[in-house]
């Protein structure tokens, strides 16, 4: 067994940290573990990031007076409601 993807998803992470020396603060260290988070994640699931991100940043707010959470669920990676502008085309 080996762990290749793991160490190839952290990749980006550990080469920028040089570049975070002014995250100074806990919840700027928490804010960026969870944007490399949704990244590696959408790197994972063959989603091109910065349209997955641009497309979170303008769902998201649509449903801000939302009780339920349910559509939640249509803006996961894997799901199948997801902007296809999102998706990586296979060549």
């Amino acid at each position: 067994m080996d762990n290749n993807a793991a160490e190839g998803s952290i990749r980006s992470f550990c080469v920028g940290k040089h570049n975070w020396h002014i995250i100074d603060t806990i919840d700027g260290a928490k804010a960026s573990a969870i944007i490399y988070s949704i990244a590696e994640t959408a790197k994972a699931n063959n989603l091109k990031p910065y349209n997955y991100f641009e497309y979170l940043l303008t769902e998201i707010p649509k449903h801000m007076e939302d009780k339920k959470l349910e559509f939640l669920d249509d803006l996961l990676p894997w799901s199948d409601k997801l902007s296809q502008e999102c998706r990586k085309t296979n060549r």
